[in-house]
């Protein structure tokens, strides 16, 4: 009789119902993936019987498939809130027990663990002191909040023009104390080895045509001798060409400063940029005025963490009061054979299964891996108006199959009134 094809038909129009229910009932949830009720016919089974006169007895539920599309990428501002563009899954430790999330929606809790809403702690790849990520497997990750302890300046670089109209000083010998000793002079800030600020000024004295002596001086304004590779002297000679280019050595030579409290302060000075730098700019004499074009020193004092970003290879960073960056860690992302085979767990969260296969962890960007978008979170990918069209189609699905077992009644009761 069609009364069990028509309760098959009306169970699976009810967990078809169901399934667009909860899609409808997502279409805000960040991360949430679209479910798909699929369904197969069902026959009884025939023992010599002819596959021609075989009638089936309804439908059945084989599977609600989450169908793991891209969902458009939201823009938050907030630089813990993190989109996946393209494949993977953040990897989740809750209760030791692994689970994997499209949701990017982080915060740093009072231990410095990134978590989620729910508390689960995102995996990855820790950094040292130094800032150097680890190739180990990923664990938990802990954002050192400790300050950056201060490096001592090890290089000062300083590019300027010279002005070749300039007289050489009416006054010798040199004194910080007297303008009319010199003719031009620029200060550095440096830092010794307990962080604190020290200045050492360069003082240029024109001494003929294209000659120019370079003196150095601490904070007092006492001359500090340069250390060279003939012999220590209180001053450098530096020589330019016809043309205004420095056509003697630009690295000074070493001067050192003796901070009160802290190790001696030995600073090589060079009037090139630094070595890997990108800068075009070099040292000249041209007749303009006095100018600095660059002046850099290596060193820095302590500085407290004041924020984080993001990359797209999940490298965290570091930002802290004193200008620097360091890395804290990186998320790691995991991919599977069958996504379609994880296991949801509400919260946003999956589980692997002997379906999905076993979970490939690596960097994002890399491989099938997608890359991070930090301030930004990937929504629902619930179309709002096809899952409306969805359940309408559902509902006279449900009408039809309700029809049949109307009929089917029919046609008992006809039997059952025949004499």
């Amino acid at each position: 009789m069609g009364m069990e094809q028509a309760l098959s038909g009306l169970t699976g129009a009810s967990q078809n119902l169901d399934v667009i229910g909860n899609n409808i009932a997502n279409a805000s949830t960040i991360g949430f993936k679209l479910s798909r009720a699929q369904f197969a016919d069902m026959y009884a089974s025939m023992v010599g019987g002819s596959g021609s006169n075989q009638i089936g007895i309804g439908t059945q539920v084989t599977m609600v498939a989450s169908q793991f599309t891209q969902g458009n990428i939201l823009t938050t501002g907030n630089p813990l809130d993190v989109a996946i563009n393209g494949g993977g899954f953040f990897r989740e430790l809750s209760n030791g027990a692994i689970s994997y999330s499209r949701d990017g929606q982080f915060e740093v809790n009072s231990q410095g663990y990134i978590t989620n809403s729910l508390g689960a702690q995102v995996t990855g790849y820790p950094a040292d002191a130094a800032g150097l990520v680890s190739n180990a497997p990923p664990v938990p990750l802990q954002l050192s909040q400790a300050p950056v302890q201060p490096k001592a300046t090890t290089g000062v670089n300083v590019v300027l023009n010279l002005d070749s109209t300039s007289s050489v000083p009416p006054t010798s010998p040199f004194s910080a104390a007297n303008s009319n000793t010199y003719n031009s002079s620029t200060s550095v800030t440096a830092y010794d080895s307990l962080g604190n600020a020290q200045t050492l000024s360069l003082y240029f004295v024109k001494t003929a045509a294209n000659s120019w002596n370079v003196y150095a001086t601490d904070a007092s304004g006492t001359p500090t001798a340069f250390s060279t590779s003939v012999a220590p002297a209180t001053s450098v000679p530096i020589t330019f060409s016809t043309s205004g280019t420095l056509s003697s050595n630009p690295l000074l030579g070493n001067v050192t400063l003796t901070p009160l409290g802290a190790a001696p302060l030995t600073m090589a000075i060079s009037l090139a940029p630094p070595a890997g730098s990108t800068s075009s700019a070099v040292t000249t004499q041209f007749g303009v005025p006095f100018a600095v074009s660059s002046n850099v020193q290596d060193g820095f004092t302590t500085g407290q963490l004041a924020g984080y970003s993001i990359a797209k290879d999940g490298t965290i960073s570091g930002r802290y009061t004193n200008g620097q960056t360091r890395a804290l860690g990186q998320v790691c992302l995991a991919n599977f054979v069958d996504p379609q085979g994880l296991v949801a767990q509400g919260g946003n969260m999956f589980a692997e299964s002997a379906d999905s296969g076993a979970p490939v962890v690596g960097v994002p960007g890399s491989g099938t891996f997608g890359s991070l978008q930090s301030g930004a979170l990937e929504q629902s990918t619930v179309d709002l108006t096809k899952e409306l069209v969805n359940m309408i189609e559902a509902q006279r699905v449900y009408q039809a199959n309700a029809e049949t077992v109307k009929t089917q009644d029919q046609v008992q009761q006809t039997l059952m009134n025949l004499r």
